[in-house]
C-alpha cells in the first residue's frame, strides 16, 4: 500500500503538471487571437470579405495575417483548427478535482461546521453544480440578452457572485475557491465545444457545398470568446488560491473571489484597448490597484478564529488510521513536529493561518491527513519545512510504518 500512496502522489504531480501545460497553451491561444483580432487594419488592397489584415514579426521572419469576417470564398486547403487546447485544460482539471477534492473529500471538500454532508453528497454537489451553472449561463446567452452584452456580462457575474456565496455555504474555503474556478472553467470550455466549434462546422460545411455561411454564427461564436477572455485570469487567480489561506480562510472568501472578478474584467480591459489600437484606459490600473486593497483588507477582516480543537466522532475511514497499531505514537510526534503551524492558532511567530488550512491537533485532524502526513513527513522530508522542529528520521520511519500498518488492514 506504501507502492500505492507513492504511485497516487506522481499521479496527482503528473495531472497537475498536464493541467499546467494545457492551459498555458489554451491561454496563449485566446489571449493572441483577441489580440490579433482587435488589432487588425483596414486596407484597400484586401480581398473580397476580408475584414482587416495584421502584420507581425516573430522568430526572424514576417507574418502577413488577414480576417475574413464570415467566411472566404472558398474552402482553404490547410485550416488549422483550435480546440484540443480547451478540451485538454478541462479534462485534466476535471481530473485534479477528482483526486485532490473528491478522493479527499474529507480533508479538503467538506466542512463539517457548516453542513453536515455525507462524501458522497458533497461529491454530488461538486459535479451536479458545474452542469447546472453551465445551462443556467447558455439559456442567458440565448435569450434575448445575447443581443445587449452588457447587461449579459453583469447577469454572468451575478450568477458567479451566488454561486462563490452557495459554495461557501457548504464546502471548505479552499474547495470554494477550487469550484468556483472550476465552474467558470466549465463554461469556457463549453463555450468552445459546444457553440465556437459546432459554429465553425456549419461555415466550414456551407462553404464545402458552395453555400453563402450565414453571418450570425460568427457573431454568436465572438460573444462567447469574448466572455473567455475576460474570465481567464479569475481562474488562474482561483487555481492557485488554494496555496493562500488569505485568500480563502475568510468568510469573506466569496465577496473576494467576487472583486478578483471585477479585477480581471479591468485588466484584460486594459489590454484589450490597447490591442486595438486606442488611447490606454490608464484609470483601470487604479481600479484595479483599489480591488486589490479591498481584498487585503477583507482578508483580515474576515477572518474568524477557528474554534478550539476538539475530539469529534470519527468517521469510519478515520477510525482506521486512529485505531492502527502506533497512532498513538504518531499522534504524540505530529502535535510535537507539526501543530505548532498546523492549528487553528498557530503557535509559530509571524504564522496567523494554518498552511493550506490543514489542521493537525486532534484525532479526527490527524486521521483525516494520514496520507498528506505519510507523503510529507514519512516518506519525504518536504515537512517540516528545513526541519525547523527537528523530526527524527526514527520519527519519521514510525510514522511510515503507522501508514503501511494503517493500509494494509484497510
Amino acid at each position: 500500500m506504501q507502492d500505492m500512496a507513492i504511485l497516487w502522489e506522481w499521479i496527482a504531480f503528473a495531472v497537475r503538471w498536464i493541467h499546467v501545460i494545457t492551459a498555458i497553451a489554451w491561454i496563449g491561444s485566446s489571449f493572441y487571437f483577441i489580440a490579433l483580432d482587435l488589432g487588425l487594419q483596414k486596407a484597400p488592397h484586401l480581398p473580397p470579405g476580408a475584414h482587416g489584415e495584421e502584420w507581425q514579426v516573430h522568430g526572424g521572419g514576417f507574418y502577413h495575417i488577414q480576417k475574413y469576417l464570415v467566411a472566404p470564398a472558398q474552402m482553404p486547403e490547410h485550416l488549422t483548427w483550435f480546440k484540443w487546447e480547451s478540451y485538454s485544460t478541462w479534462l485534466s482539471g476535471a481530473a485534479m478535482l477528482m483526486v485532490v477534492y473528491w478522493v479527499g473529500g474529507e480533508l479538503f471538500l467538506i466542512d463539517a461546521s457548516k453542513a453536515e454532508l455525507a462524501l458522497w453528497q458533497g461529491i454530488a454537489i461538486s459535479a451536479g453544480s458545474l452542469t447546472i451553472g453551465w445551462l443556467i449561463y447558455d439559456w442567458l446567452c440565448k435569450s434575448k440578452l445575447g443581443d445587449s452584452p452588457t447587461a449579459l456580462m453583469l447577469l454572468l457575474f451575478a450568477l458567479l457572485v451566488v454561486m462563490g456565496w452557495g459554495y461557501n455555504q457548504v464546502f471548505t474555503g479552499r474547495a470554494m475557491m477550487l469550484h468556483l474556478g472550476a465552474f467558470t472553467a466549465t463554461i469556457m470550455t463549453a463555450n468552445v465545444f459546444f457553440i465556437i466549434m459546432p459554429n465553425q462546422r456549419i461555415v466550414v460545411a456551407d462553404l464545402k457545398a458552395g453555400r453563402v455561411p450565414d453571418a450570425k454564427y460568427g457573431k454568436i461564436a465572438k460573444l462567447r470568446s469574448t466572455h473567455n477572455n475576460y474570465l481567464t485570469l479569475p481562474v488562474i487567480f482561483l487555481m492557485l488560491s488554494n496555496h493562500y489561506p488569505l485568500a480563502f480562510a475568510t468568510q469573506y472568501n466569496w465577496i473576494i473571489a467576487a472583486l478578483v472578478f471585477l479585477m480581471g474584467v479591468s485588466i484584460r480591459h486594459f489590454f484589450n484597448t490597447m490591442h486595438s489600437r486606442r488611447p490606454a484606459p490608464y484609470w483601470t490600473w487604479l481600479v484595479t490597484a483599489v480591488l486589490f486593497i479591498v481584498i487585503v483588507w477583507l482578508s483580515s477582516a474576515g477572518y474568524r478564529q477557528p474554534a478550539e480543537p476538539a475530539e469529534a466522532a470519527l468517521t469510519p475511514a478515520q477510525a482506521v488510521y486512529a485505531n492502527a497499531e502506533g497512532f498513538d505514537e504518531v499522534k504524540d510526534i505530529v502535535l510535537g513536529r507539526c501543530s505548532m503551524c498546523h492549528a487553528r492558532d498557530p503557535f509559530w511567530e509571524g504564522m496567523r493561518w494554518a498552511p493550506k488550512g490543514v489542521y493537525l491537533e486532534t484525532t479526527a485532524d490527524i486521521a483525516a491527513a494520514a496520507r498528506q502526513i505519510h507523503v510529507q513527513a514519512g516518506l519525504t522530508e518536504a515537512m517540516p519545512p528545513a526541519n525547523v522542529s527537528f523530526i527524527t528520521p526514527e520519527e519519521r520511519q514510525r510514522i511510515a510504518a503507522w501508514y503501511r500498518g494503517a493500509t494494509a488492514t484497510n
